[in-house]
């Protein structure tokens, strides 16, 4: 019998604030911009790419493209898709991070 397997889309795990803050702390302690990239869309598919793109100042279809795997998003966009998230980045020096490294 053959395996079955089903999709999995992060998007529908990301119910709480807490959970999407903790989903793009970890990400962005990877610090990989592609996977960061990414996880960005997650949330805002998470939250209504609809709603996130108007909150942020954005068309739909420009927001689906910019966080899509060929996008490159400015940071602008970065800063505006936060903002309507409800969130912010922050700096902390890397040896004042959990999870410092060298």
């Amino acid at each position: 019998m053959a395996l079955e397997t089903f999709p999995f889309d992060p998007a529908e795990h990301l119910r709480t604030d807490e959970d999407i803050a903790l989903y793009l702390e970890a990400v962005l302690d990877d610090g990989d911009p592609a996977m960061i990239r990414d996880a960005i869309g997650i949330v805002a598919r998470a939250r209504g790419m609809t709603q996130i793109a108007r909150e942020a100042g954005l068309g739909r279809e420009s927001l689906y493209k910019a966080l899509s795997d060929k996008g490159n998003p400015s940071f602008e966009t970065i800063r505006a898709v936060l903002r309507a998230l409800g969130l912010t980045l922050t700096v902390k020096r890397a040896d004042e991070a959990p999870a410092a490294r060298t």
